[in-house]
């Protein structure tokens, strides 16, 4: 229905997009599948020319809710043959044999290694193509003045020359620490908050093996959980690896005191120590291991959450403006990308009233980055201790067996975020519903010949079927 004073999307002049990554890219592109003109201002240089931020890219997991979001767009072949499946984990404990726990109960249940640099280049590319978008990149935002409707920009080369671009509405993907957030917040009375984990990371690589082979299983994501902290590996095309070290910064923690964190890894004997003694088979992989970590940058993990995602027509966020979130989930880019198909779709249903459109999208999505963030801390606590829990392990095998007996009725948690479109407050909830019932089937259990499934079977119906994807 058109409400008074309302207009038309791009009425009033390009489409203006800040922040050239998956987010922004993706959303230039849906929007100018539909007709209309857009920016794109970057920051940073073209990824497609400048090999960026060595050391500190974090490979990204693709899983359904990004794979439906570029196929909608006819963008996901383009990406495929970049991707490594991954069908489950590969535990490596202190003590013990490795072991691979399957993600689902499906032969197509495996999410994606892509690099961050190289989707993105194939990202900005599919929205060039378009023949609608145009990109500036070395584009710093300074501010918006939202009453006029100019962006205010100073080139990357010279901070001192700011220059005024007109917009007709503005898409603000500039990151977790966004500037067209601040400023919409100025206006709109929004807040945020920022939750910086006590955990930092670092990256390091294992190199290719002879005829760029894998030194490790390629088709896992590969875990060496120790409690409080944990190694992950993600495998490359070419044979490499990326592996994160996520660890407790320590400096200024009293709980932690001499025990391992970045703030006792200060010279190349405390390093070489440190991963003989935790993780002695990746050791043997990476020749150059100290002199990798001294050269990458440690990094920090946060967790923001924001209310006001838009000032009227004029503006809105995506992707970690609106709601950045620790990568332990895998889902940060996924639930960017799935946010500019659902934007995509208000937009579409509110063609005449931008406001409305921007404005319902954040009432139906805030709960489900709420819950997701929520579910990413719960997930690093799992993945640097539960793997190896019996308690945990026994759960798990029991929620798999439940999800082939009753597909209708129960999935785990992890397949529901990983392989559905199922909405994550939705996920959320129905997991813990699930919990319940795992819990009182385990109580006593110590395998599944321990289970009751006659009794599984009245719980499990109880809870009703599972929620219709979107």
């Amino acid at each position: 229905m058109t409400q008074k004073n309302s207009k038309p999307l791009g009425d009033e002049g390009p489409l203006v997009v800040v922040g050239g990554g998956q987010a922004g890219a993706l959303m230039a592109t849906f929007l100018a599948k539909r007709g209309h003109e857009v920016h794109i201002f970057e920051s940073r240089p073209d990824p497609r020319l400048v090999d960026l931020d060595a050391g500190r890219s974090i490979n990204m997991a693709l899983a359904t809710r990004g794979i439906v979001a570029m196929r909608e767009l006819g963008v996901y072949d383009r990406v495929e043959p970049i991707t490594i499946p991954m069908k489950g984990r590969m535990v490596h404990p202190e003590d013990g044999e490795v072991n691979f726990q399957p993600y689902g109960t499906s032969a197509d249940h495996a999410i994606y290694s892509v690099g961050r640099h190289s989707l993105n280049a194939i990202l900005l590319d599919a929205a060039e193509d378009t023949g609608n978008v145009t990109m500036a990149f070395g584009q710093r935002c300074r501010g918006v003045d939202w009453s006029r409707r100019m962006l205010v920009l100073t080139d990357y080369s010279n901070d001192e020359a700011m220059a005024e671009v007109p917009f007709d509405t503005l898409f603000g993907s500039d990151g977790a620490n966004s500037e067209i957030r601040r400023s919409m917040q100025l206006v709109n009375g929004g807040s945020t908050s920022v939750h910086v984990l006590d955990h930092g990371y670092k990256e390091l690589e294992i190199p290719a093996g002879p005829g760029g082979s894998f030194l490790l299983e390629p088709n896992a994501l590969h875990i060496w959980p120790r409690g409080n902290f944990m190694l992950i590996a993600l495998p490359n095309p070419g044979g490499t690896f990326t592996v994160t070290l996520f660890l407790p910064f320590g400096a200024d923690d009293p709980d932690i005191g001499s025990a391992d964190s970045f703030a006792t890894l200060t010279d190349p004997q405390a390093v070489e120590r440190f991963f003989a003694r935790e993780f002695p088979d990746f050791v043997d992989l990476v020749p150059d291991l100290s002199e990798q970590f001294f050269a990458n940058q440690t990094g920090d993990l946060a967790t923001v959450r924001c209310s006001g995602w838009s000032h009227g027509d004029t503006g809105v966020l995506i992707g970690d403006a609106a709601h950045a979130i620790v990568p332990f989930h895998g889902q940060g880019m996924n639930l960017a990308l799935e946010s500019c198909r659902l934007l995509d779709r208000r937009l579409a249903r509110y063609p005449y009233d931008v406001a409305q459109a921007f404005t319902l999208f954040e009432m139906d999505r805030k709960p489900d980055a709420d819950a997701i963030a929520d579910m990413a801390l719960d997930n690093y606590i799992e993945m640097r201790s539960g793997v190896t829990d019996p308690r945990y392990l026994i759960k798990r095998e029991l929620a798999l067996e439940l999800e082939r007996r009753f597909p209708d009725r129960i999935a785990a948690r992890y397949g529901m975020v990983m392989f559905t479109t199922m909405p994550y407050y939705e996920v959320k909830s129905r997991a813990e519903d699930q919990a319940v019932i795992l819990d009182k089937l385990t109580a006593h259990a110590t395998s599944l010949d321990d289970v009751d499934f006659d009794r599984a079977e009245q719980l499990v119906t109880q809870l009703g079927p599972l929620p219709v994807q979107i």
